[in-house]
């Protein structure tokens, strides 16, 4: 059953908007030539399980990882496993699945609340460019925190999880981009300018 307006988590709001409405498995196995065709032209399809799990069928462009590191199925028992893939993909066992026609990568499936935390591929930085231009690329790690409470169980200061911080500075010194994410790969996609000093007013998804 394809999911109406309430039954749509409030972070995948945004990308049901964007993207169009999620697909559960087995509306999405019959029409998986197509979805794979148009997330290689660009166009990202949602995909659910049990509707609590939410995929993105994604162009390779929105794969952070190094390909080589990633697990990759043929197309055809994608779709038979498709189920199973969404589950892994959204249980981080792996960050990305890969698959492949003909032995070659053409399109994946992450994690949906990953595209959510994003900026828009137009807002984006490569980083390529920036250093391309002259811009020094550095990157920092935050640990973290557990968060605060007082002794009348008042929140004082909210956890939150890791995260790497990458940021690019012109040949001045001036900030031109900034990007935050749960591994290094995924800060530097997430390059874009300006960001607010707070990474949290993005996302309350992981790693914010």
């Amino acid at each position: 059953m394809m999911d109406t307006p309430d039954r749509i988590p409030a972070r995948y709001v945004d990308l049901v908007a964007l993207h169009g409405p999620a697909l559960g498995v087995e509306q999405a196995r019959p029409r998986w030539g197509p979805l794979v065709r148009a997330a290689e032209d660009g166009t990202p399809a949602l995909i659910t399980r049990e509707h609590w799990e939410w995929a993105a069928l994604v162009p390779l462009t929105e794969v952070a990882e190094p390909l080589a590191e990633l697990p990759a199925w043929p197309l055809s028992e994608a779709r038979a496993k498709l189920g199973t893939l969404v589950r892994q993909v959204t249980g981080l066992t792996y960050p990305a699945v890969l698959l492949t026609r003909h032995r070659t990568p053409v399109a994946a499936l992450i994690d949906a609340r990953r595209l959510a935390a994003r900026p828009a591929p137009a807002d984006r930085l490569a980083v390529e460019d920036l250093l391309r231009q002259g811009c020094e690329v550095t990157l920092s790690f935050d640990p973290g925190q557990d968060g605060w409470v007082s002794e009348d169980g008042d929140v004082l200061d909210e956890p939150y999880d890791p995260f790497y911080v990458a940021i690019a500075r012109d040949h001045q010194g001036a900030e031109v981009a900034t990007g935050y994410g749960d591994s290094v790969a995924e800060a530097l996609l997430c390059l874009r300018g300006p960001y607010p000093e707070d990474p949290t007013e993005f996302s309350d998804v992981p790693p914010f």
